[in-house]
């Protein structure tokens, strides 16, 4: 039984010690509550009518332009219901005085994983990055990499703030530290929005994926202004610096989206293939045998897809489309360097890295570009854990002074070095040709692959055919045309090009040597390569530990 004093009073010594009986809460009237004091009531009231504030002003701002405010795109990026924002108010703090600053920062959820984000809002001082901006991005950056979660960038932003000089200039240096920490062990995704320029457009430079939309999005160093008062040129921002330049010409960005949700639903589609950190493995989807009757189905019919003549032009996308799950082929840099196609595909629900030469460009030649577009993509896969598959076709490096004078003997060693040291299963597969160097770098035995198969037929030789039929028997042809006309010499050089193909450049001297694993019927390409991934799944990196194995550079 519980006994009660006058407050103050002690009680009597051995008796037992003297309570107070508490008042139960839900007695007391709901003003008198946490729930329901007048502070909480207050701050309910202020945090709203800030909050509303700010986003009418954002979207009368951005609507006008077509364009999302910073928290509309957020909530079309992750999953419903799911962001935590971090740091709002900070720089002011919450109370009556309460102001946005120009980046929302937080967490969320895209189909069920967890991800770090942030948004400039351009309706908060054009969306320019000072020491309160810069430090809630470095903020989440930490996080991130503490999280071991992707981080999603939606830039929409004038640049620095002027009137903070180099403070504002610090927290760009801040964030591209972190972000070339983050480089290879959790992926980075940037999207462009908007205005990127002056030393703001090197951070989404350094991370993984460039995402931007071709109307409203602009990236470039020194603007059009600049330009036009160092230089004279007049040239307008999109045909400095506009989507469309950056996804065909520099490469800078990966993908271009007809809008913002194209833009959104294109992170989503990326990091379906993606794991969330290095130390990961990517997501593995459902596959049955329904599944596997029709993609078997499409992969029987490759073939036919393939001229036998190796002259003639074919589109390796379909190739690729017919051997992969569902026939879902997710381009990246699609219309940059496009002698080379990369991107990520299914076999048997298990993502993969797929590079592949396109004779439908420039015979599917390696050049400057596509050079480091392979390679940078091949460096990527292998700091993610994600096999690569390569399917070549590929007549060699494209020749002239133009490509010497552009470094393709530096930027071309990169393919080599992406192979070289990739850790991850490489599967290789020719299709019908393979010369020179470009046969080494494009993942040869040699240079480090795993498992290489060819289709029968194929050419495997440091030049093809009639390039070495011309170099090996010139004197020979040269004395028949001179003796026995032109005519016959056209009939002999076609003899010794039957006879060195089936001498020299077919697949079975590759064979021989331990070049070429097998010879196999283009109907077997797909299975084929589900097993030799199914073979190789337990490759590992027994030299490095800690589960980054390095960064992902832009090479």
């Amino acid at each position: 039984m519980t006994t009660t004093a006058t407050p103050g009073t002690p009680s009597t010594p051995g008796t037992m010690p003297t309570t107070t009986v508490p008042t139960i809460v839900g007695s007391l009237p709901l003003e008198q509550t946490m729930a329901g004091s007048p502070v909480t009531e207050s701050f309910r009231h202020s945090a709203e009518r800030i909050a509303r504030a700010a986003e009418d002003k954002a979207a009368a701002r951005q609507h006008a332009k077509g364009k999302q405010t910073a928290r509309e795109r957020i909530d079309a990026l992750l999953d419903p219901s799911t962001f935590l924002e971090i740091g709002r108010y900070t720089g002011s703090g919450s109370g009556q005085r309460a102001r946005p600053s120009g980046v929302v920062t937080g967490f969320g959820q895209i189909d069920g994983r967890q991800v770090a984000v942030y948004s400039q809002d351009f309706s908060v001082s054009g969306g320019a990055l000072g020491t309160v901006e810069g430090d809630k991005i470095v903020g989440l950056l930490d996080d991130a990499l503490r999280l071991q979660i992707p981080v999603i960038g939606l830039i929409d932003s004038g640049g620095a703030k002027i009137q903070e000089g180099v403070a504002a200039l610090r927290q760009y240096g801040r964030i591209f530290n972190r972000t070339c920490a983050a480089s290879g062990l959790v992926p980075q995704i940037s999207v462009i929005l908007g205005p990127c320029a002056g030393g703001a457009v090197y951070s989404p430079a350094l991370t993984d994926f460039v995402i931007a939309t071709r109307e409203a999005s602009h990236m470039f160093v020194t603007g059009p202004d600049v330009v036009r008062a160092v230089t004279g040129e007049r040239i307008s921002a999109e045909d400095l610096g506009g989507a469309d330049i950056h996804g065909s010409v520099t490469g800078v960005v990966h993908y271009v989206a007809e809008d913002e949700a194209d833009a959104l639903a294109q992170v989503r589609t990326l990091l379906a293939y993606l794991p969330s950190c290095a130390a990961q493995e990517a997501p593995r989807y459902a596959y049955d045998d329904a599944d596997r009757v029709q993609d078997s189905l499409s992969a029987a019919g490759v073939g036919a897809l393939v001229p036998a003549s190796t002259r003639q032009a074919y589109d390796v996308v379909d190739v690729v489309s017919a051997l992969v799950d569902h026939g879902e082929l997710v381009q990246v840099q699609e219309d940059f360097a496009a002698n080379v196609v990369i991107g990520f595909a299914c076999f048997e629900g298990r993502p993969v890295g797929v590079v592949a030469n396109q004779p439908m460009v420039d015979a599917g030649t390696l050049d400057v570009d596509a050079s480091e577009k392979l390679a940078r993509f091949v460096r990527f896969c292998d700091a993610f854990g994600l096999p690569v598959v390569t399917f070549v076709d590929v007549p060699g490096y494209r020749p002239g002074a133009e490509q010497e004078h552009a470094g393709i003997i530096r930027r071309g060693a990169k393919v080599i070095n992406a192979y070289a040291t990739a850790t991850v299963p490489l599967v290789t597969v020719v299709l019908r040709k393979a010369y020179g160097g470009a046969y080494i770098v494009m993942g040869s035995k040699a240079i480090g692959a795993d498992l290489n198969f060819a289709w029968p037929g194929a050419e495997i030789a440091v030049l093809g055919a009639a390039g070495a039929v011309g170099i090996i028997h010139r004197r020979d042809l040269a004395r028949v045309r001179d003796e026995q006309g032109e005519q016959t010499a056209a009939a002999e050089q076609e003899r010794l090009i039957r006879e060195y193909e089936d001498s020299v450049i077919n697949p079975d001297r590759a064979v021989a040597i331990g070049e070429i694993d097998a010879v196999i019927a283009p109907e077997d390409t797909r299975t084929v390569i589900v097993d030799s991934l199914a073979a190789l799944a337990a490759k590992r990196d027994a030299a490095h530990a800690d589960g980054k194995k390095h960064d992902n550079g832009p090479l």
